[in-house]
């Protein structure tokens, strides 16, 4: 799932949830809205940590001294850009509440193959 993570409206502080809305967004029980809440998180901070290697990836400047430090304000207000975006769990719980995060149901994905094959 591409998200334009950038665009997103969800919270940028600690923001206290109601857990009977997230289990009626998502799949009914807590726990498993939880582990995939958790997986989306991780996806959506890889995700942006990649984005950000590679946008920083342009300032390298090969050196073989420790000692020369070099700075360039472009480089700085990337990083600012990337530490002001919402943390990737308020993300996947903004993706939850908007419904463009869909939860499938292994179990029910594995019996339904299962189902097929007999």
């Amino acid at each position: 799932m591409s998200t334009n993570f950038k665009s997103i409206k969800a919270e940028r502080t600690t923001e206290t949830r109601d857990i009977h809305n997230l289990e009626t967004h998502g799949t009914g029980n807590i726990f498993e809205t939880i582990v995939a809440l958790s997986k989306r998180s991780n996806q959506v901070a890889l995700s942006l940590k990649k984005e950000l290697a590679d946008k920083l990836e342009e300032f390298v400047i090969p050196t073989d001294s420790l000692e020369e430090v070099f700075e360039n304000r472009e480089q700085i207000e990337i990083s600012k850009f990337y530490e002001r975006l919402p943390k990737p769990h308020s993300i996947a719980v903004k993706e939850l509440q908007d419904e463009s995060l869909q939860i499938a149901n292994e179990e029910e994905a594995d019996s339904g193959t299962n189902e097929l094959d007999a």
